[in-house]
C-alpha cells in the first residue's frame, strides 16, 4: 500500500470552545489526511465519543467543564490504554505537563498552533512517535510548586467544590489522610484554610 493508499487518520476533537473545535474540524482535514468522526463539548462526551468511535487519535483540550482533559484520559485509558492522545492547552501550568504523560499522553500542542502544525503532530503520533511543543515544554519545566502530586489533587478537588469526605471518595483515600495533605498544603502555601491554599495554588499556576 503506497501512503496516497494509506487510510485517513481517524481523530476525535474535544474541546469545550465552539467556533476552535468547529474551526479544527473543518481545517484539519484540509491540512492532512484526516477525518474527524466525531466532536465533543466537554470531557465526559469526550470519554464517550472515543469509546465509541475508536480513533486513531484523540485531540483534546485539557480544559474543560465538568471532567478536565486529565480526568477523561484517565477515564479513557481504563478501557483503552492504547489511545493515541494529543492535548492541547494555553497555559502549560507547572507539574501538568509531567501529570498528563504519566497518564500516556503522546503529545502537547498550544491551542494557539496554526492547524498545519496540529496536523502534523497528530501525523506524527500516529506514526508512533511523541510530540511537545518546546513553547509548552519550555514553561513546563519551570516548576517551582512544592507541592506533592497528591497535595496537588486534593487543593484542585477542593477547589472545585468539594468537601474532605467527597475529596476521600474521588481520590480513595482516607479522610485523615485528606485532611494531612491539605494541612500540608496549607503549611507550604502559608495559608489558615484548604479553600486559601487552593486559591493560592492557582493563582501561582500549580493546580
Amino acid at each position: 500500500m503506497t501512503q496516497a493508499d494509506a487510510p485517513a487518520t481517524t481523530v476525535v476533537l474535544a474541546d469545550d470552545e465552539a467556533l476552535l473545535r468547529k474551526a479544527m474540524a473543518a481545517l484539519l482535514p484540509l491540512e492532512g489526511d484526516i477525518t474527524v468522526l466525531a466532536e465533543a463539548a466537554d470531557g465526559a462526551s469526550a470519554v464517550a465519543a472515543t469509546l465509541q468511535h475508536r480513533p486513531d487519535v484523540l485531540v483534546i483540550d485539557l480544559e474543560m467543564p465538568g471532567v478536565d482533559g486529565l480526568g477523561a484520559v484517565a477515564q479513557i485509558r481504563q478501557t483503552r490504554p492504547e489511545q493515541v492522545i494529543l492535548m492541547l492547552t494555553r497555559h502549560a501550568r507547572p507539574g501538568v505537563l509531567r501529570k498528563a504523560l504519566r497518564l500516556g499522553v503522546q503529545g502537547f500542542v498550544s491551542k494557539s498552533a496554526e492547524p498545519a502544525h496540529i496536523a502534523s503532530v497528530i501525523a506524527t503520533l500516529h506514526a508512533g512517535k511523541r510530540w511537545v511543543d518546546p513553547d509548552v515544554s519550555a514553561l513546563a519545566v519551570i516548576d517551582d510548586c512544592p507541592l506533592t502530586d497528591r497535595e496537588v489533587d486534593v487543593l484542585r478537588a477542593t477547589g472545585d467544590g468539594y468537601s474532605v469526605a467527597d475529596i476521600a471518595v474521588r481520590l480513595h483515600l482516607a479522610e485523615g489522610t485528606v485532611r494531612n495533605y491539605l494541612s500540608n498544603a496549607m503549611q507550604k502555601t502559608q495559608t489558615r484554610t484548604r479553600h486559601d491554599a487552593a486559591r493560592y495554588a492557582r493563582e501561582h499556576d500549580w493546580l
